[in-house]
């Protein structure tokens, strides 16, 4: 897959639940491979971001699977987990904004607030359920991802913060947008 692959608003499947995997197969290996090649497609024609992570919905299928970037801090590392079905158990820490971005919202970033610590379960390739804790940044993309699993898209979690949204300039660097201008009647962010 390449990043023309992954869908963006205003497609409907985004505002969609996704389904539960219940039985793992060839289908789903080649989707997780096809979603890391779509991921590092994005990632390759972007200088100033990485692609964290990827749910299956962005690639159009509809199911619970989503994939996570092994080292957020190492652009030459491309390798991504797999979680199959995952869902937090239990919301740990505090309640922290910070900035996030989507693939499948483009140009416009926000400042989201997520927990600081999660605990998640997921079944591996094998099927076998993983149970772990994740903190800072790791437990922010990993709610972000499952939120699109359950048809949640970050800037839902925003709607009406009018000093909530942001875009990358042309040297990387985060600015505010109008939200009168540019969010508030934006029938590709809302329809």
């Amino acid at each position: 897959m390449k990043k023309e692959d992954i869908i963006a608003l205003p497609n409907p499947h985004l505002r969609t639940k996704s389904t539960k995997v219940h039985v793992i197969t060839d289908d789903t290996i080649k989707l997780i491979e096809d979603m890391t090649a779509a991921s590092i497609d994005w990632e390759d024609s972007r200088p100033h971001e990485i692609s964290a992570a990827l749910a299956a919905v962005q690639v159009d299928h509809l199911e619970r699977v989503v994939i996570i970037r092994s080292d957020f801090d190492d652009k030459s590392a491309r390798d991504f987990t797999p979680l199959i079905n995952p869902e937090i158990v239990k919301y740990e820490g505090e309640v922290v904004s910070d900035y996030e971005g989507c693939l499948s919202v483009s140009g416009v970033y926000g400042k989201v607030p997520r927990h600081t610590k999660v605990r998640v379960k997921a079944l591996d390739l094998e099927g076998n359920e993983v149970r772990f804790k994740a903190e800072g940044f790791l437990a922010r993309v990993i709610q972000h991802e499952i939120d699109h699993t359950n048809g949640i898209v970050f800037i839902d979690h925003l709607q009406d913060q009018t000093d909530a949204f942001f875009t990358l300039d042309e040297k990387g660097e985060l600015q505010p947008l109008n939200y009168d201008e540019h969010i508030r009647e934006n029938s590709i962010l809302w329809d």
